[in-house]
């Protein structure tokens, strides 16, 4: 177990504006790279080192796919990709709902859907096996994804991943059967919550600055990197067309199915990474949970919250390297 701290690091400039255009930056080379899934435009980023020789080697290693979370877009990786991509071939891309990506008003998104357009975008992007880096939301579907598609993930490092197993599910199924007053207070809360009018509410008031800002500060331990960089990467897309409507069809979604039934078909070396003071997930009492679905994962825990990756960016950089290091020399021993 390894406790880090750090201070931001530094900060990934806007893409360029043309598709398929690079630009340069602090050793690296960014490019805009659209992509069409099913029909919908995605958008998406690559970036490689600037060096020619530090570019060839990057080629001979797994390139990595960055997986955002609920909200979340490409900006959210912005203290790890100019690292990163010193010395692998970096992919990040909006799910298709989230941040510059399409937001259809007729199509039932859920995971299962994410799920295949990161196998696709791999298959089609990348070429070779990757290792997808997922948080919240996005490890949920990086752990979907390299459970479906074994060959298609040369390795998975979860970052405060959403989901629950088989146990607690039924746990809380349990809990809801011992009051019938609890029960029924519960059941209204829900066809509440399925409400168009309540859902638009819901929507307006979520999407203001001032709501946004006041969330991620309680899910960010340090709230340093609780700009308006990152208010903004989440509030500008809640503006677009159809935006309210992939939230309603996501407060619709089926419950999603256990994380146990994705650990116990997964092949791939296994990074979780933790910010321990984190509300939503609460990682340290479950811990027990995850050790036992994969006693062979490799674990770090970071003084964070929610997002360690950008709360705590240089040490999950300099941790997620050093997993890298060990994982590429395994592959080629």
């Amino acid at each position: 177990m390894t406790v880090i701290r750090s201070k931001p690091s530094a900060t990934l400039p806007e893409p360029p504006a043309a598709d398929g255009a690079a630009a340069a930056h602090g050793g690296i080379s960014i490019a805009r790279d659209p992509w069409k899934f099913r029909g919908h435009s995605i958008h998406c980023l690559k970036a490689t080192p600037q060096d020619h020789g530090a570019a060839m080697a990057s080629r001979r290693r797994p390139a990595l796919v960055l997986i955002h979370g609920f909200g979340a877009s490409t900006r959210h990786w912005r203290h790890n990709i100019p690292c990163l991509a010193q010395r692998y071939e970096v992919h990040a891309f909006d799910l298709l709902g989230f941040g510059r990506s399409a937001k259809p008003t007729d199509l039932a998104l859920d995971t299962s859907f994410w799920r295949d357009q990161l196998l696709d975008y791999v298959r089609e992007r990348v070429g070779r096996p990757a290792v997808f880096v997922g948080n919240s939301l996005g490890g949920y579907v990086a752990l979907r994804a390299a459970a479906a598609q074994p060959d298609s993930s040369a390795g998975v490092a979860l970052l405060n991943p959403m989901g629950r197993f088989r146990c607690e599910q039924e746990n809380m199924q349990g809990q809801g059967r011992l009051s019938w007053v609890a029960n029924g207070l519960m059941g209204m809360g829900r066809a509440l919550l399925k409400t168009r009018v309540f859902q638009r509410l819901l929507f307006e008031h979520l999407r203001r600055p001032a709501s946004i800002h006041r969330q991620l500060r309680k899910v960010y331990v340090d709230p340093t990197n609780v700009d308006e960089e990152l208010v903004d990467s989440i509030r500008r897309p809640a503006l677009d067309p159809g935006a309210f409507a992939v939230f309603a069809n996501i407060l619709n979604m089926p419950a999603h199915g256990p994380v146990d039934d994705w650990f116990s078909r997964l092949r791939a070396p296994l990074l979780f990474c933790w910010g321990r003071h984190d509300p939503w997930i609460n990682p340290i009492p479950r811990l027990a949970l995850f050790r036992q679905a994969a006693p062979e994962a490799e674990e770090v825990i970071l003084d964070a919250g929610h997002c360690p990756h950008d709360e705590q960016p240089d040490s999950f950089n300099a941790a997620f390297l050093q997993w890298l290091d060990r994982l590429v020399a395994t592959a080629g021993a």
